[in-house]
């Protein structure tokens, strides 16, 4: 049995990809919220409380009607709320599915697949592509998220 300390280290090829596969989703998340606030400054409306719509630096002409709904905006705030929704549990899953020191090969298709299905699912909602589109990259993903932790769940309680 391999320790835990061997498996959280840089010679651990599952432990690199999964680093990997952590920083990008990371910074996807991050950089969707940035996106959002660059809609919003864009189109100068979609803002989401109404002290948003108050005189600043930022908004030196406030106007009631920067508080409406703007899919412009509100799409990119879906697509963040997906993505809190989704990553957050690869994160989880992908840790733990480290932890029981899965094949090599198998961690980089789930891992790199993942990815592949969140950067599938970004282009699908950004460009307003059909439900079954987006759904189809959700399923993915998600599919690999469940599959990791029951893999977990199955060593854990075996």
């Amino acid at each position: 049995m391999t320790s835990i300390q061997e498996l959280l280290t840089w010679e651990n090829p599952v432990f690199t990809s999964y680093v990997i596969a952590a920083a990008v989703t990371a910074l996807k998340v991050m950089g969707q919220g940035w996106m959002t606030v660059w809609r919003m400054m864009r189109s100068g409306r979609g803002l989401a409380s109404p002290e948003d719509a108050a005189k600043g630096l930022l908004n030196p002409t406030p106007d009631p009607s920067q508080l409406e709904r703007d899919d412009y905006v509100d799409r990119s705030r879906r697509m963040h709320r997906n993505d809190l929704e989704n990553i957050p549990a690869f994160w989880m899953a992908g840790f733990l599915f480290v932890l029981i020191d899965p094949a090599p090969w198998l961690a980089f298709a789930l891992f790199y697949v993942f990815l592949f299905a969140r950067a599938g699912h970004f282009w699908a909602y950004a460009t307003a592509q059909s439900h079954e589109i987006r759904a189809a990259f959700y399923t993915i993903g998600s599919l690999i998220v469940i599959w990791m932790g029951a893999q977990v769940l199955w060593v854990a309680l075996t």
